[in-house]
């Protein structure tokens, strides 16, 4: 199947050019790939590396350039982003998708509450961090960062317009955690914990967040109809996964993680659903065989991604080189990849799917890839049962 590019022109020749933005409003999202017909894309404006802090400590390598350099990111790298997430948004309008974008705020603003402060905030590119659609809500996750505790603000605009626009949208936030010192574990504090310390860490289920209070972010969820899949790491702890358990009480929710990942933040460069049954694990992260059986007991496949194209990440990023396999799903035969991630596009090629090429690299830096950079809103389909048989 012959590989799309981005340019505009290429998205008009699919025909599913329409006004989306006078689509009638609507919020509800049951899965990974249905097909998307609104979406919020981030923003890259004023987006800042924030200053150490445990969870960040626990996340970022020793020998990453990132330490001691927090303040605002290079504008010209701001400017190049937004440039990136802009084209990205029209090509999605260009197929009839409506695209909504959040309201940077003053991201250099110092985050104070009577249990913590910070020097700064982060930013507003990766939007499926703090939203989760579930069916017809849109839930506000706790977060475990705290120069992301006011984010949301920043998608507050436009959940209360759907919230008058739709009268069947309900929006959800989650209690917000403290974030005090009790939150974290003091080991990941040290100055150097080799690669070798943090695998038997995550092996052993030993996070840098404690379970002290829920936390979860959003990117940890993946949703399956009735079934949602939540990662158990970093950046989600068990007491989060049980509130969602108790939040979601029509849904089943399992509990994954990942031996092989030294930093397990996030879900969506590890574990992909692609369509129904078939799914995409990263080779050196792979699902535990007694977590694979709810899928294997179900007919679904788990297949190994395809390597990345570039041995390192882009300057100043704190995403993995695997962001190669964070694609955004436009439907069950239609996936946008990483234009030069050409190993996963072939890959997702062969297995039959139309690859839509776009260029987004350069954004990486500021949040992850195509799926961080993206909130459902609105995908065809009803719940489905795709796990019938639960074991």
């Amino acid at each position: 199947m012959t590989k799309m590019k981005t340019d505009l022109s290429a998205a008009l020749a699919t025909g599913f050019h329409m006004n989306a933005d006078k689509m009638q409003m609507k919020v509800c999202s049951w899965n990974e790939w249905d097909p998307l017909r609104h979406v919020i894309v981030g923003r890259a404006t004023g987006c800042h590396i924030p200053p150490l802090e445990p969870a960040l400590d626990g996340k970022v390598p020793e020998d990453s350039e990132m330490r001691g350099r927090p303040g605002l990111r290079p504008q010209n790298t701001i400017d190049r982003a937004n440039e990136l997430l802009d084209s990205f948004a029209e090509l999605l309008r260009r197929r009839g998708i409506r695209v909504d974008r959040p309201t940077p705020i003053d991201f250099s603003q110092a985050v104070t509450t009577p249990d913590f402060s910070t020097g700064s905030m982060f930013g507003c590119m990766p939007a499926r961090d703090i939203l989760l659609t579930v069916g017809q809500e849109i839930l506000e996750a706790t977060m475990s960062y705290r120069c992301r505790w006011f984010e949301y603000l920043c998608y507050r605009p436009l959940l209360q317009s759907y919230w008058e626009q739709d009268p069947e949208f309900r929006h959800e936030s989650a209690p917000k955690p403290r974030l005090n010192d009790a939150d974290y574990r003091r080991d990941y504090l040290s100055d150097r914990i080799t690669v070798q310390q943090r695998l038997q860490w995550t092996a052993e289920k030993h996070f840098v967040t404690t379970e002290e209070e829920p936390l979860f972010d959003a990117a940890d969820i993946l949703r399956c109809g009735r079934d949602l899949i939540v990662q158990h790491g970093f950046t989600t702890n068990l007491k989060g996964i049980e509130w969602l358990r108790r939040h979601f009480p029509d849904h089943r929710v399992h509990a994954v993680n990942f031996p092989g990942d030294p930093y397990p933040i996030h879900i969506d460069a590890t574990f992909t659903p692609l369509r129904p049954g078939l799914i995409m694990n990263n080779p050196q992260r792979r699902l535990p065989d007694d977590q694979r059986e709810l899928f294997s007991r179900n007919g679904w496949e788990i297949i190994d991604a395809a390597p990345p194209a570039h041995n390192e990440p882009p300057p100043l990023c704190y995403s993995s080189v695997w962001l190669s396999m964070n694609v955004l799903v436009l439907d069950p035969k239609t996936v946008c990849v990483e234009k030069s991630e050409v190993y996963q596009a072939d890959q997702l090629d062969k297995l039959g799917m139309e690859v839509i090429e776009v260029e987004f690299r350069d954004a990486y830096a500021f949040g992850g890839g195509l799926h961080c950079a993206t909130a459902d809103v609105l995908r065809d389909g009803g719940c489905e049962d795709y796990f019938p048989k639960q074991g």
